[in-house]
């Protein structure tokens, strides 16, 4: 059985991680009533946003050696779907963080609603993906569909959404998949 890599274990930690930063840092930001861009809160929120994406596009990309060599070429149309989304929320975020990035190469109305779009199928193929290959629980998407889901309700909910996304993604943080390893006994060495 494959062994998850180690990026593939910490990008699947990392990426919620980064979302829950962003999240509670919105939360301070927003203590006032509004959300000033350019504050420590909202600057750090954007940046831990901007690397959870990279992660989350890195995770599509690593988790190729995970699924058979038939489903691959699915695979690989699944992480460039995730990888489209991502950078769309790249190119809003360094938008966001650079007024001067945004005025000069503002992301087409169509690439804003595409790009969350393609980010979500984008994973939740991979996932599916692994639950069919035996490499992810078969309540890891339907947690990331409902973690997404919660952050498209409502916004505020982002914290909520980030531990629900890395309660999805846990499973892929063990280093190996399946079953757990048990030393060889007596009988099982004299029988090899």
């Amino acid at each position: 059985m494959p062994s998850n890599s180690v990026t593939v274990r910490h990008a699947a930690v990392d990426a919620p991680l980064l979302l829950l930063v962003y999240g509670v840092a919105r939360v301070f930001d927003g203590l006032d009533g509004s959300y000033d861009p350019g504050t420590l809160p909202w600057t750090i929120g954007h940046l831990a946003f901007f690397g959870a994406m990279v992660l989350f596009g890195l995770l599509a990309v690593t988790v190729r050696p995970l699924v058979p060599a038939s489903a691959r070429p699915l695979a690989a149309i699944a992480a460039t779907m995730t990888i489209a989304g991502v950078a769309c929320f790249l190119w809003t975020t360094t938008g966001d963080l650079s007024p001067a990035f945004q005025q000069a190469r503002p992301l087409p109305e169509t690439l804003q609603a595409a790009g969350p779009l393609l980010f979500a199928l984008g994973m939740l193929t991979v996932l599916g993906l692994l639950v069919a290959a035996r490499q992810a629980p078969t309540w890891s998407p339907l947690l990331f569909g409902a973690g997404v889901a919660a952050v498209i309700i409502d916004i505020g909910f982002l914290p909520f959404a980030a531990l629900i996304l890395l309660a999805s993604l846990a499973p892929l943080a063990r280093p190996t998949r399946g079953a757990a390893q048990v030393p060889p006994t007596r009988h099982t060495m004299i029988l090899n």
